[in-house]
């Protein structure tokens, strides 16, 4: 992070920008659902960060899941699934005994990746300030999407401690001041969202309108306005951004394809059948000819369109059905 800090200063610099007097404040995004757990004492992760994709413990959950997959979804919009935070913290939980350890002492700080970057960046073992953003909490599978704070029953059934989890606070306010040992010191952090939350935000999304970024995989999001909207088609209900502890709560619905840009990555660093991801358009509109590598390009492309189109029929059916909007017309903005 420091080593990031100093290169954006240094370009900043040589672009002519005055950083000394014309930085005012930092925002930061973060991918979402990666958890940390680290020492309060020492500031050291107490193990490797599980990232959202991460799987491991999908057997459990399949076979161990007493209450049924949606059983917190009417609190916190989420169905239980490897995909959330929750369920990494209770593998953490139940399978490393240093984290067990940790907990049992008191010494135990919980987050997703914004949450580890601001204590560290406000003063880490000396003061550091423990909270997350609600975008980044509602992810969690444990706020609650109406008080926009920890689900209490949530956490009981789940035997999660509240001591170890972070502050809430909204996307745009003032959070804390960069600490002593980074490039540049007491300039206040003023902005945190989660990685898709930010993109919708920077996209302008207003209610009814939808934003698809394509990384990884690719996730579609749709602003429902002040209401948060239950999904008949197995879509998630997220909160969109909230600009300011009094602000109005912008709430979405949310659906997912997990692989978009993996999928090119695949045939690139695996199949090697492109050298570049740019390369695979070109073999995608050339199918007419002969070759099975020509029709597997276009086969990994038409999968993202196809999976995209599913998402968005859905979300178009649940904004008429639930009056977002009046009609079947939307306005998409696409980024990656």
């Amino acid at each position: 992070s420091r080593v990031c800090m100093a290169k954006a200063l240094d370009k900043a610099t040589a672009d002519g920008h005055n950083v000394d007097t014309g930085l005012k404040a930092i925002g930061l995004t973060n991918q979402r659902e990666t958890t940390v757990l680290w020492s309060k004492s020492t500031g050291c992760p107490l193990y490797n960060a599980i990232v959202w994709m991460d799987a491991r413990n999908s057997s459990e959950i399949g076979e161990g899941i007493i209450w049924g997959k949606t059983h917190f979804l009417e609190a916190v919009g989420l169905p239980i699934s490897t995909c959330f935070t929750a369920v990494k913290l209770l593998w953490m939980m139940e399978n490393v005994d240093v984290v067990k350890e940790a907990i049992k002492k008191g010494d135990a700080l919980f987050g997703t990746i914004d949450t580890w970057l601001i204590w560290n960046l406000t003063g880490g073992v000396n003061g550091g300030l423990h909270v997350t953003d609600v975008s980044n909490a509602s992810r969690t599978m444990l706020m609650n999407l109406k008080t926009l704070d920890w689900d209490k029953p949530t956490l009981e059934t789940l035997g999660i401690p509240a001591e170890i989890l972070p502050k809430t606070f909204s996307n745009s306010e003032i959070i804390g001041k960069l600490g002593k040992g980074w490039p540049i010191t007491g300039i206040p952090i003023s902005g945190c969202l989660g990685d898709h939350h930010a993109a919708m935000l920077g996209q302008a999304c207003k209610k009814g309108e939808v934003k698809s970024t394509y990384g990884t995989g690719a996730f579609i999001l749709l602003n429902t306005g002040e209401e948060v909207v239950k999904s008949k088609h197995e879509l998630l209900s997220t909160l969109a951004f909230k600009l300011g502890p009094k602000a109005p709560t912008n709430y979405a619905l949310e659906g997912s394809v997990a692989i978009a840009g993996a999928a090119v990555q695949w045939l690139r660093d695996s199949l090697g059948v492109i050298s570049s991801a740019s390369e695979i358009e070109e073999l995608a509109l050339q199918v007419h000819k002969q070759g099975s590598q020509l029709h597997i390009a276009r086969a990994v492309l038409e999968s993202m369109c196809f999976q995209v189109k599913d998402v968005l029929d859905s979300l178009q059916k649940d904004a008429v059905e639930k009056g977002v909007i009046k009609d079947a017309k939307f306005l998409l903005r696409v980024d990656g």
